[in-house]
Order: structure tokens, then C-alpha cells, then sequence
């Protein structure tokens, strides 16, 4: 379903000069699956995201997402993708409501199958109690929830979520993490961005641990403790990115 090949993406900068924030990477996501996009903040993360959601064209390289490519279809790759950003906004005097029938609308939905999928998706993320608020009041759990709502209106096979917990209390950090989970078990294929070891453990088939624009490992965590003689993944992660306690 997803397939970068040597995707590159380099910004010029005056003080810096060229920056690479995504430097020849590649990997294969295959139905179904979660993949897990690990690093830290700055290390390339969401760069590689946008880049395959076709939010970026890529310098070098290139991607297919759904069998389609990145830089010569990007408006087929968008229909068969959901992508959510942490940084996502909403339009403050819609309701929730308002807002996903906005975004089914942008996705050539019908009004009858925008109200289905409002009803099915509010009921799968408990939304029921603010589904007709006005996004200004919301708080950051259920602007959240309203953000995967609407990237997921039109039912894509793709799902790419960026840091989807960032800044979520518990409660609602493990529901955003059931509701992935959930997504595999529907046949998704989501890639999954984050910095947060325990939520790659829980969730991911195949972590890809990317630093400095580099994806510098890739493997099951099964293959990942075997291969670097540690059970734990943040031990793991530190080894990888050349961190303490690795001389």
C-alpha cells in the first residue's frame, strides 16, 4: 500500500545552507499493517509524512501510496489517504458536526452517506455528547477526536497519523490508541508517528527508527531486541540513534 523509494526532501536555509530533512528513505508498508515512525522531535518525522500524503514534492526520490505516485497523482494519492497532523486546526464557530460534513463534502461524498459515516465514526470515538458544540469550546481531547473524525470521513485506506497523542490526557491518549488499533483490524494501512516508546510497543508491526532525516533501522521489535540485545525499546532507540550508554 505504501512504498517509498529513496524519498529525499532538502529545504534551503540562509544561515544553515542546504538542510535534508529526509535523506534517501525507504521502506514498504503492506496492507493492513502499522508501521511505526519512530524518532525524535526534529529528526524528519513529519517531513517524510507530508511528503508521502503529498503535502511536500519530494527533491529526489519518490513514493506510490494506494498504487499511485506521490509527484504524478497527487490528487489520487489525497483521496485514498487520511492524514492528521498534530497541529491540525479546526474552524472555530463550525460544530463537530458541521466540520466532518465539511471535509465528506470536499471528498465528493453525498449528503445521505456524509450523515452515515458521521453517525458510525461519532459513536466509534464517543462523540455523541459534543457532536453538535462549536469547536472553540472544545477541549484538546475532543478537538482531537474531531480531527481524526473529519480525516477519516471518506473512509481511506491509507491512515497517516502524526503524533496523534501529542498533548492528550491519558484517557484520551489510549482511546486515539485503541481507534488505530481498531483501523488495522478493519484492514487499514496506517503509518503511525511518534516519540512515544510505550505507544510504538503497544501498536506497531514494523518500527522504522528514523534520525536525522536518516531511517536508520527497520524491523519487527522482536527483530530490533534480538538484533541490539535489549528489551527495552527507549535502550533500543538510544543504541540506534548513537545517544548515551552506546560507547
Amino acid at each position: 500500500m505504501i512504498e517509498a523509494h529513496n524519498l529525499t526532501k532538502t529545504f534551503r536555509d540562509k544561515k544553515r545552507g542546504t538542510i535534508r530533512a529526509a535523506d534517501n528513505i525507504s521502506f514498504r508498508v503492506q496492507p493492513g499493517q502499522i508501521y511505526g515512525l519512530l524518532g525524535a522531535n526534529g529528526a524528519g518525522k513529519t517531513t517524510t509524512l507530508r511528503l508521502l500524503a503529498t503535502l511536500l514534492s519530494p527533491t529526489d526520490g519518490g513514493a506510490t501510496v494506494a498504487g499511485f505516485d506521490v509527484a504524478r497523482e497527487p490528487e489520487k494519492v489525497r483521496a485514498n489517504v487520511g492524514f492528521l497532523a498534530a497541529s491540525t486546526a479546526l474552524y472555530a464557530r463550525l460544530t463537530a458536526r458541521e466540520m466532518i460534513a465539511y471535509f465528506g463534502r470536499l471528498n465528493g461524498m453525498t449528503d445521505d452517506a456524509v450523515r452515515v459515516r458521521i453517525k458510525q465514526i461519532s459513536a466509534e470515538l464517543d462523540m455523541d455528547d459534543f457532536l453538535d458544540r462549536r469547536c472553540d469550546k472544545f477541549s484538546t481531547g475532543m478537538k482531537q477526536k474531531t480531527s481524526i473524525a473529519r480525516t477519516l470521513v471518506h473512509d481511506p485506506a491509507v491512515m497517516i497519523f502524526d503524533e496523534p497523542t501529542l498533548g492528550l490526557d491519558v484517557m484520551t491518549a489510549r482511546a486515539i490508541v485503541k481507534f488505530v488499533r481498531d483501523c488495522r483490524a478493519r484492514g487499514k494501512t496506517v503509518i503511525y508517528s511518534t516519540h512515544v516508546m510505550s505507544e510504538v510497543e503497544k501498536l506497531c508491526d514494523v518500527i522504522g527508527i528514523i534520525h536525522d532525516g536518516k531511517l536508520l533501522a527497520e524491523g519487527t521489535l522482536a527483530d530490533l531486541r534480538v538484533r541490539h540485545s535489549e528489551q527495552d525499546m527507549e535502550e533500543i532507540f538510544v543504541k540506534i540513534v548513537g545517544g548515551e550508554g552506546t560507547k
